[in-house]
C-alpha cells in the first residue's frame, strides 16, 4: 500500500514500555491496548497513513486483528523485523514518507540510514490522546 501514503512503523515494546503503567504484567494485553488505540485513533484523519505494528515476544500473543493496523510478528529482533520493514517499503517507492515510532537510538540510526524520519513514543501517545512528559 504505498501510492503517496506515508507509513507509519511503530516499535511497540519501545512505545508501551516508555509508560510505567504495568505493562509487563501483561505484555500481550498492553500490546492488545496499543493495537486498539491505534486502530480507533485519528492519525488516519489527519492524513492518509498505513500503520504498522511490529511486535515481539510475549506481546505477540495479542490478537493481531485490528483494522487499519498491520501487525508483524518479529520471529526474533524486534529491531530487525523494523529495519525489514522499513527496507522493503523503500524498495517498493523510495520517495514514500516513513516514520519510525521508537526512542531506540541505535534503531533510530538503522532506519534513518535508510531514509525513513524517526519521533519517539510521546509523538505517538499525543495522538492517542495519552499525557506523556516524554516525546
Amino acid at each position: 500500500m504505498a501510492d503517496g501514503i506515508q507509513l507509519i512503523v511503530v516499535d511497540a515494546a519501545n512505545v508501551i514500555g516508555s509508560r510505567p503503567d504495568g505493562w509487563w504484567r501483561d505484555r500481550a494485553g498492553a500490546a492488545r491496548r496499543l493495537l486498539e488505540k491505534l486502530s480507533a485513533s485519528a492519525l488516519r484523519r489527519e492524513q492518509p497513513v498505513e500503520v504498522v505494528v511490529v511486535l515481539e515476544g510475549k506481546a505477540k500473543a495479542a490478537d493481531p486483528k485490528v483494522d487499519g493496523v498491520r501487525v508483524v510478528p518479529a520471529d526474533s529482533s524486534g529491531d530487525d523485523a523494523i529495519v525489514d520493514v522499513v527496507a522493503a517499503a523503500v524498495e517498493q517507492d523510495s520517495t514514500r514518507s516513513i516514520t519510525v515510532v521508537t526512542a531506540d537510538r541505535e534503531l533510530r540510526d538503522r532506519v534513518a540510514a535508510l531514509g525513513a524520519d524517526t519521533v519517539g513514543p510521546g509523538w505517538l501517545l499525543e495522538r492517542l490522546g495519552q499525557p506523556t512528559d516524554q516525546s
